[in-house]
């Protein structure tokens, strides 16, 4: 199986949202992103600005649904955002139908996704956040699978041309 990772230090939380929305305009099949990361990491941020690169109408503000523990909204590609930050058992999965959503056909963000590793595809993207101060955030993403790969990939290359967000390979 292929695979890539890659971490990214953001700058703010405009930049997290921005690479979010970088994400978002490749992303042109279902998908499903793995985010995990302490409270105040940005998983939301970049949940928001992957909404924008969806093409999510503006009129849909994007939250956590912490406690809807599923949002979705319609998009280029609709975009599925759920919150596991209150769930912990696998009945608790079944009972919010989680397994049926992570099947949709369209890109599935889950935060505090390390609740249900398990329970993910192979071919999936993971993202991990990590608080390195007020601003700062260090982002890990894994690619698992050949079309996530591809996914990375391309978001590398957008930036070269864009000159955005710096990426490094990491080992």
């Amino acid at each position: 199986m292929a695979s890539q990772k890659i971490d990214i230090t953001t700058r703010s939380v405009s930049e997290t949202r921005k690479l979010g929305q970088q994400l978002g305009a490749e992303i042109h099949h279902p998908l499903i992103i793995a985010l995990t990361g302490e409270l105040g990491s940005g998983k939301t941020a970049f949940v928001q600005g992957l909404a924008t690169g969806l093409g999510v109408p503006k009129k849909y503000y994007i939250t956590s649904p912490t406690y809807t523990l599923i949002h979705e909204f319609p998009g280029r590609r609709p975009l599925i955002h759920v919150d596991l930050y209150r769930l912990n058992y696998a009945a608790d999965f079944e009972d919010i139908g989680l397994d049926e959503v992570l099947h949709r056909e369209a890109v599935v963000a889950v935060e505090w996704a390390d609740r249900l590793f398990e329970s993910l595809p192979d071919d999936h993207l993971g993202l991990t956040l990590e608080i390195v101060d007020d601003e700062i955030r260090r982002i890990r993403m894994i690619a698992g699978g050949h079309a996530t790969v591809n996914l990375l990939k391309a978001l590398q290359q957008q930036n070269r041309l864009t000159r955005g967000i710096k990426y490094k390979p990491s080992c």
